[in-house]
């Protein structure tokens, strides 16, 4: 585990409890360590509390029976509000548009390291801590003080340093991530042995607010769907969609489209989204040209320690969770920043972040906004 070389044993750390494994390690780690903790369980969507789709209530009662059990006490908050404002509206502006976004880094921007840290600094927090796979290291640089910076967590299985890259600095000072040097098999053997409910419990998957419920239910209850004409890449008309807030880039299921006279027969994939004409492409093949591209532009670029990269360096980055490291350069210009990869990379989506790394260090991200087939 990671820690600033001068915490004192008398810091007061308010852990994240989510009612899952890691956030139980989390904190029984920091418990054994001697640290004042507490625990906090953060509420951030109102409805669906009394459902099966929601897993809210138990997830407060499993958080709970662990903080019993570790004997450290429990607060809960209600970040609702904050959530719907600052991550949900954006999730569905960027369905509007097209796009496809994670709600996941925004969570972690706006709430966890944000609405949370803020509140439990209200407490008398000296620190706030998380159970992410990512490590906190610091950094000394000649000319400036010692500062943190975030890098991969120990397990690349598990390494989530991709959701995180839109924190500040001053927010990753304050934050502690007990995980880091630990894999998961190592997480829930620790949790077994202390005999923690949650030592078992599955992973939480998916978007939090949507829960088990089907997605295009979901979506319909806030945007109304627009049904238009799936075509190949030369114009054929294959067939109908039911609204292109319903398709990503690179997806194979879903588009009902039989057999089609004169075509190979192979599955077919998206490969555009025509906004202006409601139209949806789709080709043929995993490996079709129209699914790669060489260059993306991005918009929102962020770097944690502030200092961006120069452009022209090599780097590397990924464009999707669990991507392996592609190595690629930076241009800036006036209005949006061009990434161009050495090798061409599939099915980028507009909408999703790109994260940026120098080895295991992770030095900011963006969202991705335009895709360059070739330059």
């Amino acid at each position: 585990m990671t820690f600033p070389a001068l915490l004192s044993k008398s810091a007061h750390i308010i852990v994240g409890m989510s009612g899952g494994v890691d956030s139980s390690v989390t904190a029984l780690l920091l418990k054994q360590q001697g640290y004042q903790v507490e625990g906090l369980f953060m509420k951030n969507w109102e409805e669906d509390d009394n459902t099966d789709l929601c897993t809210a209530k138990q997830d407060y009662l499993d958080a709970l029976a662990v903080s019993d059990k570790i004997g450290i006490p429990l607060r809960i908050a209600n970040f609702s509000s904050e959530y719907w404002d600052h991550v949900f509206e954006d999730f569905i502006q960027e369905y509007k548009r097209g796009n496809t976004p994670n709600p996941d880094v925004l969570c972690n921007k706006e709430i966890k390291f944000k609405a949370f840290l803020n509140y439990a600094k209200t407490l008398g927090a000296d620190y706030i801590a998380t159970g992410h796979y990512v490590k906190k290291q610091i950094m000394t640089l000649q000319g400036r003080s010692p500062y943190p910076s975030l890098f991969k967590g120990a397990d690349p299985k598990k390494d989530q340093s991709y959701f995180l890259y839109a924190i500040q600095e001053s927010q990753l000072e304050q934050s502690l991530f007990p995980l880091g040097d630990l894999t998961k098999p190592e997480v829930r053997k620790i949790a077994h042995d202390f005999g923690l409910i949650t030592s078992q419990k599955k992973d939480s998957t998916g978007i939090c607010f949507i829960g088990k419920r089907p997605f295009r239910d979901f979506l319909k209850r806030y945007l109304s769907p627009k049904p238009g004409s799936i075509q190949s890449t030369d114009g054929q008309v294959l067939g109908q969609h039911e609204g292109l807030m319903y398709h990503t880039l690179g997806q194979r299921k879903g588009l009902q489209i039989g057999g089609v006279q004169g075509a190979m027969d192979s599955p077919w994939y998206v490969v555009e989204k025509q906004m202006k004409t409601n139209t949806l492409i789709v080709a043929q093949g995993k490996d079709h040209d129209s699914l790669y591209s060489k260059a993306l532009r991005v918009s929102n670029i962020h770097w944690i320690n502030q200092s961006p990269w120069p452009a022209g360096q090599p780097l590397y980055a990924k464009i999707r969770y669990r991507q392996t490291d592609q190595r690629c350069q930076i241009h800036y210009a006036s209005h949006q920043t061009l990434i161009l990869f050495d090798r061409p990379q599939r099915a980028v989506t507009p909408g999703q972040s790109i994260v940026f790394y120098d080895n295991d260090c992770c030095l900011g991200g963006a969202i991705i906004e335009d895709i360059v087939r070739s330059i």
